[in-house]
């Protein structure tokens, strides 16, 4: 692993836009050391495939996966099957480049403490330049020890009601795991097979539409006699919240021209009526 002082000042803190999601995903790896109960590593599993993660490595546990922890993994059996076993946590981190480390706050050692979100958007950060990076998870009584908390470049800080602060081990890496697939979406928005969203709509393309709207409201004599102003006042402010693309404006502006065709013909109707 390269110096763990270089990796935490050189690496951005969030991932690169546009990044793909399961590539980022694929490049985190979930460790646990030294775990105590086969179940927990199961949940573990669990909560890993629920937001997308597929990689466990397992260090030196005191009892290896079994039916216990497949029962508990409820169809995340393939990351159970994948998992590997390492008997050191230095053997599991050889080829990462940014380990973190999930531990309660600590005077032993000296690490930066990084929040869930601080953590993922450093962890993406080094997965989007194509590293493998590394969370790491400690027993379920005693954590990370100094030596093994030597090995990480940061720690992770759950903040739990200090009052009551007992985490489950697979509660813990569902936090981290969900803060990992928020921060992966906001740098990947478009997952594979969904439809990309179209560049915002410029100002003139606005303008455009909010004239076309004005003239609409008139065609069909939305405002009844009263003053236009007040009312295209309050339409502009609520499209601007939505904060509209170009393919938006385009279809809304489809609408507005067909509410115009139909006012025009209904109107034609009604001069050609009785008493015309």
């Amino acid at each position: 692993m390269s110096d763990p002082n270089s990796e935490l000042s050189s690496a951005p803190a969030q991932p690169p836009p546009g990044a793909d999601l399961r590539a980022l995903l694929a490049r985190v790896r979930v460790v646990l050391v030294g775990t105590q109960h086969p179940g927990n590593i199961g949940s573990a599993a669990r909560a890993m495939k629920t937001m997308g993660l597929s990689r466990l490595a397992l260090v030196a546990p005191e009892k290896a996966p079994n039916h216990e922890s497949m029962a508990l993994a409820a169809g995340a059996d393939d990351v159970l099957a994948a998992a590997s076993t390492h008997a050191t946590l230095a053997e599991a981190l050889a080829d990462c480049r940014l380990v973190l480390g999930c531990t309660a706050r600590s005077r032993r050692v000296a690490l930066d403490e990084l929040s869930p979100r601080a953590a993922s958007g450093r962890l993406l950060a080094a997965a989007g330049e194509g590293a493998q990076v590394a969370l790491v998870f400690g027993r379920e009584r005693t954590g990370l020890d100094n030596e093994e908390l030597q090995l990480c470049h940061a720690a992770v800080h759950i903040p739990a009601d200090p009052g009551y602060s007992s985490l489950n081990l697979a509660a813990a890496v569902q936090v981290l795991a969900y803060e990992l697939r928020m921060a992966a979406l906001d740098a990947a928005p478009a997952e594979a097979g969904a439809e990309p969203r179209d560049p915002p709509a410029s100002h003139a393309q606005l303008e455009g539409f909010f004239a076309q709207l004005g003239q609409a409201l008139d065609a069909i004599d939305f405002h009844k006699g009263r003053a236009p102003e007040s009312a295209l006042r309050k339409l502009r402010r609520l499209y601007l919240r939505a904060d509209l693309d170009q393919r938006e404006v385009r279809l809304l502006r489809g609408i507005l021209a067909d509410t115009e065709r139909m006012a025009m013909l209904a109107g034609r109707r009604g001069g050609d009526g009785p008493g015309a």
